[in-house]
């Protein structure tokens, strides 16, 4: 019986290898895949928002979330149409992200700083000629005749570049200067601009929550996009307002004479010149907010500079940035019926 069980043991040991061998000889199957190592020096910000997506040929590549703020341009695909590069579904900035990012601070100077002009306006800006202002904006509004009083030369080219300065920030606020989902609307605000000019853009800078929704292509082609974005709408705009210019600027010193005098005397006309120092004071921030969101900065950003000039350098940019069909295109398939 002993001399069996010890048969039975040492043939046993000699089919089992010794543990500390057999670990030696495994062998840790090496991943068919090799995920890439991050650098060292990554901060943990980029580490964190890296993905690391697998291809068709089995080779990861690692991309890094769209910037907030960059304008993302969606089109749909027929059941039989191929793009050459389709890309099912692509990462973007969340809503999180946008309330994340978004600064109260500046909203609040914004804010003090809109109360503070419309308490000037209404309070402190000089009022001594108010039946002299009604008159001079019926003349303006061509709701008097020729009655042959000569309006001054500096005033007319002001009152008539007020009228454009709203569609140029109608241009530069759609689509890109629009908030994310569930946020205010913009479009509202630029209608209303037309009356109130500054006064009334101001409220949505304060409201203004980035990055901008997505655009669907179809929505480029449709109205106002299609208008707002044609060049032919820019050249024109930039016409306008060049032609206006050069008239203020060549009418006679007498005119710039009366044009101050009525500045420290009428409101109205206090009030609109201020209003187009304002628009002409934030207009440089839209233009850098729309050539980031178009992906122009590298090659645009000599016109930041020029964007300072007031309603010239903003028009010459409408004229030269990229039209958004060509920047960040989003496919995705359309929906199976």
């Amino acid at each position: 019986m002993l001399a069996s069980a010890n048969l039975i043991v040492s043939t046993n040991s000699a089919r089992v290898p010794p543990l500390e061998h057999s670990l030696f000889r495994a062998q840790i199957p090496t991943p068919r895949i090799p995920f890439p190592s991050l650098p060292s020096k990554a901060s943990p910000l980029a580490r964190s928002i890296m993905i690391i997506r697998k291809r068709c040929d089995g080779n990861p590549s690692i991309s890094l979330f769209q910037r907030p703020g960059s304008l993302q341009v969606r089109r749909s695909f027929a059941k039989d149409e191929k793009p050459e590069d389709p890309v099912l579904k692509e990462e973007g900035p969340s809503e999180s992200d946008g309330e994340r990012g978004r600064d109260w601070t500046t909203s609040l100077l914004l804010f003090l700083l809109w109360g503070a002009i419309m308490y000037y306006v209404f309070n402190l800006a000089p009022n001594q000629t108010p039946s002299r202002d009604m008159y001079f904006l019926q003349k303006l509004l061509n709701l008097k005749g020729d009655d042959g009083f000569r309006m001054n030369g500096v005033l007319v080219s002001l009152w008539n570049i007020m009228g454009v300065w709203p569609l140029v920030y109608s241009m530069l606020l759609l689509p890109t200067g629009r908030g994310s989902k569930g946020s205010v609307p913009v479009w509202p605000f630029a209608v209303l601009s037309f009356f109130g000019g500054i006064y009334v853009l101001l409220p949505y800078f304060v409201l203004w929550k980035p990055p901008p929704p997505p655009v669907e292509e179809a929505e480029l082609s449709r109205w106002p996009l299609n208008f707002l974005e044609s060049k032919f709408t820019a050249g024109i705009v930039f016409l306008a307002g060049l032609g206006l210019i050069s008239y203020a600027a060549l009418v006679g010193g007498g005119d710039w004479s009366e044009f101050f005098q009525y500045f420290r005397e009428s409101k109205l006309i206090h009030v609109t010149t201020l209003d187009f120092t304002l628009l002409s004071a934030f207009a440089p921030f839209w233009v850098y907010n729309d050539m980031t969101s178009r992906k122009w900065y590298e090659k645009g950003s000599w016109l930041l500079p020029l964007s300072a000039v007031p309603f010239l350098g903003p028009a010459l940019y409408l004229i030269l940035r990229p039209a958004a069909k060509t920047v960040a295109l989003v496919s995705s398939t359309s929906e199976q019926k």
